[in-house]
């Protein structure tokens, strides 16, 4: 095992972020299913510390650098589901895929800087070389309860 990934509970310690509570399904869906050593992790939205959801338009209500916070904030989201749901972070082995979504403009031409948000954070706590996985960063209309991002990530369990 990697001495890099089986710190992610040290490494996510020295940021000095707290997790948000790990948000409960509000449609007909998992919010992660582990299948085999893959660990699939439903689109996840921008949650708070008091459960309240980050809400506004990237290039209307929410600058580049909001946005890029509010994607940060999701990968927190996502990082709580991990903990709540499968343990400690040390159990993920390494980041495959994420997919971010971002609530834009129809001008707004940035995503991948958007979704660095979380990727940087998964590569503070995973390390650079199994923290970053493959990615893709697109634009949408809309999202639901008019979050500014939303993500999926696949993930490889030890």
């Amino acid at each position: 095992m990697n001495t890099i990934t089986m710190n992610a509970e040290a490494n996510f310690a020295k940021l000095g972020l707290t997790l948000p509570p790990a948000p409960t399904p509000l449609g007909v869906y998992k919010p992660f299913l582990i299948d085999g050593k893959y660990l699939y992790v439903s689109g996840h939205g921008p949650v708070q510390d008091d459960k309240s959801l980050i809400i506004g338009r990237i290039g209307r209500e929410l600058d580049m650098e909001q946005g890029k916070l509010a994607a940060r904030q999701v990968g927190l989201t996502i990082l709580s589901t991990i903990k709540t749901h499968v343990g400690e972070l040390d159990k993920v082995k390494r980041v495959i895929k994420v997919l971010g979504m971002v609530n834009c403009t129809p001008e707004f031409e940035r995503h991948p800087y958007i979704i660095n948000g979380c990727s940087e954070l998964f590569a503070a706590v995973w390390g650079e070389e199994n923290g970053i996985g493959v990615r893709s960063a697109v634009g949408f209309g809309s999202l639901p309860d008019n979050i500014p991002v939303e993500i999926e990530a696949l993930f490889e369990l030890y």
